[in-house]
Formats: C-alpha cells, structure tokens, sequence
C-alpha cells in the first residue's frame, strides 16, 4: 500500500513528534521524496517554492528520524512519526504551530513542555529583560548555583510543612531544571525515554532504584 500519486502528484504529510504526538509540521511529498524517505528512513519532502526535493535537517542538523508512517483512507494524506533532532521549526521552536490562535485560559496540558519550548525560544530568540536569557547567557555555573539554592528552598519548604510554599519552590526548581536541560540540549523525551527505560514494573516485583528499574 502507498499514497495515490496517480490521483496527486504532491500528497500533504502531517509530521508527529513520536514520543509526545505533538504535530511539528505539515509538508508535501512526492513519490520521488516518498520512495527516498522509505529507503533512508528519514524525511524528504518536495519544496512547493523552490521547485525541489528537499532532506529535513540537510542543511540545519534538525533531522528526523522516522519511526512509523502512516495513510490515510483516502491514501492522499500521510502521518509521519518521527524522532525530531533539534527543532522541527525553521524560526527555532520544536514545532511550527507555536502562534496560538484560541487558547483556553486554564489549559495546562503538557505544561512543562510548553515552559521548555518557551526557554527554546529564548534561547534562538533573546528577549531584553529576559530573567531566562540572564541565566543562559551566565552559562552552567550560574544555572548550576541556581538549581543548588532552589533545591535548599525545596527541603526547608517540605520541613515548613507549608504545601503552597512547597508547590512553589518545587515549580521553580523545575524551571531551573529546564533552563539546564535546553543550555546543554537535552530533551525532555529523553528524560522520558530514560524514564520509561527504568519504569519497567512486571506483576508485583519489587520495584528498583539503584541503576535499574524504579
């Protein structure tokens, strides 16, 4: 089975972050960039303005590294899940629908990605005034002290027996945490990988923390 290139010569195709199932992008394909995605398993689309064949990540390094593909009814509409290295977004944001149109005002879905990609943007895109671009511009050291002071707050808060204030010191580490995370590029799902790696429970076995399993 494969798209219906007799009936479109170029077929949109919907590219999924494989981990999060945030979409990171839409693009076109044809069967040239089709058959090349199947053989190099990564993607290739076809450039509707410049009138080419294009590899994602050529000449950015923000490859895609294919880990299912999909069709759809009709077989004129792809849905590619991918491994995205880097932002999938040529402006720097790990997806290219980042201008937000309608949003609901207590939507708190997938929250800490939402604050990562904000650092990200950061990051490609200083801000004047910006406390977040304060620290990466100080580097690890000051990113470092930072996550030592706000874990200290986190203990005293827990020894206060005051939940508001723990809440608090505990959003600020995090924060911290992800200003680390983005200034030595490591994704959150690669937290979650190593995350989901170590969360492998079978039945009631004891559960480890030691170098394996939780």
């Amino acid at each position: 089975m494969k798209p219906d290139f007799e009936k479109m010569e170029l077929i949109p195709a919907i590219i999924q972050d494989f981990y999060t199932k945030e979409v990171l992008m839409l693009a076109y394909v044809n069967e040239e960039s089709y058959k090349y995605m199947l053989e190099k398993n990564e993607t290739y689309f076809y450039s509707r303005s410049r009138k080419e064949l294009w590899h994602k990540g050529e000449t950015s390094g923000h490859y895609q590294k294919i880990k299912t593909m999909s069709l759809d009814c009709d077989k004129d509409t792809l849905l590619i899940e991918v491994e995205q290295i880097g932002a999938a977004c040529h402006k720097g944001s790990h997806s290219c629908f980042f201008n937000k149109i309608k949003t609901s005002e207590n939507d708190y879905n997938q929250i800490t990605k939402k604050v990562y990609e904000m650092i990200q943007d950061r990051k490609y895109n200083p801000k004047e005034g910006s406390y977040t671009n304060y620290l990466l511009d100080q580097g690890v050291d000051k990113i470092c002290k930072k996550i030592g002071e706000e874990a200290t707050e986190t203990v005293i808060a827990a020894k206060n027996e005051n939940k508001e204030e723990l809440i608090g010191e505990i959003c600020d580490l995090a924060y911290h945490i992800l200003v680390l995370m983005i200034d030595k590029d490591i994704k959150i799902e690669e937290i979650e990988r190593k995350l989901g790696e170590r969360h492998k429970i079978e039945g009631n076995k004891k559960v480890q923390h030691q170098k394996g399993e939780y």
